[in-house]
């Protein structure tokens, strides 16, 4: 045989036993220390959250384990705080600015409504005006005139429109006839 098989065979001590004998030997003193458990303070459901093993050691009966308070480092606690300051105060900022942009945008759709009235109304008030003025002028028709109101209704800044046809043969042949009238003759 190895070498390690023979330690075992020298030694027949139980690690196990021996382990519970030293922490039993560790822990004795302490059933001084912990203050015994009230009567009717509570169930033993309610004192120990752990389950019980199934296989009870009689070595340590009447022994309760206390609760684990899983209490968070100071540290941690403290960034929990300060990040829901901080995430609360980050809400507050944005629903301000959320009200400003709602406001904001109230008053540039009044704006907006009141200029587009604004723009409704003179276009109404300048098209009533051209429309009585040329009511008058059809009612004073004379003949003769006829190139002459024609000549008004067109445009004749040659730099109007660079994209649109040339016509500036067009725009000639009526400042010619408003110049120059054709006579107009009876055919019998």
């Amino acid at each position: 045989m190895n070498a390690f098989g023979e330690v075992f065979k020298e030694s027949e001590v139980d690690p196990a036993a021996e382990f519970l004998a030293r922490e039993q030997n560790a822990l004795a003193g302490l059933e001084d220390e912990i203050p015994p458990i009230a009567a009717g303070a509570g169930t033993e459901e309610e004192e120990n959250p752990l389950p019980k093993a199934e296989d009870d050691n009689d070595d340590f009966a009447g022994f309760t384990v206390p609760k684990q308070v899983t209490e968070e480092p100071e540290k941690i606690r403290k960034w929990r705080e300060d990040q829901k300051t901080r995430l609360e105060e980050k809400d507050r900022e944005e629903e301000r600015k959320k009200d400003e942009l709602r406001e904001q945008a109230r008053k540039e759709l009044e704006d907006w409504y009141k200029h587009h009235e604004e723009t409704i109304s003179k276009t109404k008030a300048a098209n009533r005006n051209a429309e009585k003025q040329f009511v008058a002028e059809t009612d004073e028709i004379e003949p003769g005139t006829e190139w002459e109101r024609i000549a008004k209704l067109c445009d004749f800044n040659p730099k109007t429109n660079k994209s649109s046809k040339d016509i500036s043969r067009m725009r000639s042949i009526i400042l010619q006839l408003k110049q120059n009238p054709l006579q107009a003759t009876k055919k019998v």
